[in-house]
């Protein structure tokens, strides 16, 4: 696997959610730096060692509703 990518959306709650396509690998966090953290633990924790992917992308998703 050459990499993994990841949704990443603000929550209501004020902090981030990211998650994986693919791949059933979900994590939270209240800061963009924590979130990357919480993102690389995710992944060494779900691939094995030889397995990892060489690159990690993240996806900023942002929704807006609009009333015509």
């Amino acid at each position: 696997m050459n990499e993994v990518i990841f949704l990443v959306e603000e929550t209501v709650e004020g902090g981030y959610q990211a998650r994986a396509l693919g791949h059933s690998i979900h994590t939270q966090a209240d800061s963009l730096p924590e979130l990357r953290e919480q993102v690389r633990d995710a992944v060494n924790c779900h691939f094995d060692a030889d397995a990892l992917p060489a690159l990690i992308r993240l996806h900023f998703v942002r929704e807006e509703v609009l009333t015509p």
